[in-house]
């Protein structure tokens, strides 16, 4: 689905963000970035959102380039960016009026927008609320629906449940697990947990200090759907450990 040969982004002559990433995601899978702050995983999602061009190498996502992709790609960002004024409803009726590609391959787009809600978990009675009403975790939900209402099949997720509490980071972990194994969209996963990378993912990728690259690539072999109880699983805390190490010797910590 996503490949990436030799993929190089600099900013005008500065350092580069990242170096000749090397790197071939399955479609239908879901994979996690980790590594040190600053090494370029989130400029890794925006060139395959075709939000930026790199400066050498080559990104296709189905033989194509960002920019020519005519697959559905969702971005969501670690900042909800609701529009304080609107509805959730509204809020997550947006793509529509926003893509005229959209709304017209859309035969009832408020019947979409309400599967969008229920998938994340919100009710009607939330639906008529404006973002202000809602705590961090509702709106995060609804940034997630107004994703899923495109019916995307790539999803870009880029430190999403960063500014969570732990007991609803897990929450919202066990629900995206659940949404993706039902959808099978191809899922990248931008996060600093290295739990919630294992918990969620096929695979962890881990990203070197800037300029960015991919230096491990670790599998995770446990089936899904997963429960709440693997976080407390011997395996699952080994392999916890070994991303770890990996995420220390990118950042350049003696392990």
């Amino acid at each position: 689905m996503i490949v990436a040969r030799q993929l190089t982004m600099d900013y005008g002559g500065q350092a580069a963000a990242i170096r000749d990433v090397d790197v071939a995601i399955g479609g239908g899978s879901f994979v996690s970035i980790v590594g040190p702050s600053g090494c370029g995983k989130s400029t890794f999602l925006r060139l395959i959102a075709g939000l930026r061009e790199s400066t050498s190498g080559q990104l296709t996502i189905a033989e194509r380039s960002p920019q020519q992709c005519d697959l559905r790609r969702a971005f969501v960002f670690q900042d909800p960016s609701l529009l304080p004024w609107r509805t959730v409803a509204d809020n997550v009726h947006l793509p529509f009026e926003l893509s005229h590609e959209l709304a017209a391959s859309t035969t009832n787009p408020t019947a979409r927008v309400t599967e969008a809600l229920r998938l994340v978990g919100l009710l009607d009675v939330d639906a008529k609320k404006r973002p202000q009403q809602l705590s961090g975790g509702m709106r995060m939900r609804v940034s997630l629906a107004r994703a899923f209402v495109t019916d995307p099949q790539v999803m870009l997720l880029d430190e999403p449940f960063a500014a969570l509490d732990d007991i609803l980071r897990q929450q919202l972990n066990e629900e995206l697990q659940r949404i993706w194994w039902q959808r099978k969209w191809t899922g990248l996963f931008v996060t600093h947990n290295v739990s919630e990378a294992v918990f969620l993912s096929q695979r962890v990728l881990v990203m070197s200090r800037r300029p960015g690259r991919f230096i491990a690539d670790i599998a995770v072999p446990f089936d899904y759907p997963r429960r709440a109880e693997l976080r407390a699983d011997a395996e699952f805390a080994k392999l916890c450990g070994e991303v770890s190490r990996q995420l220390r010797q990118a950042a350049g910590v003696d392990s």
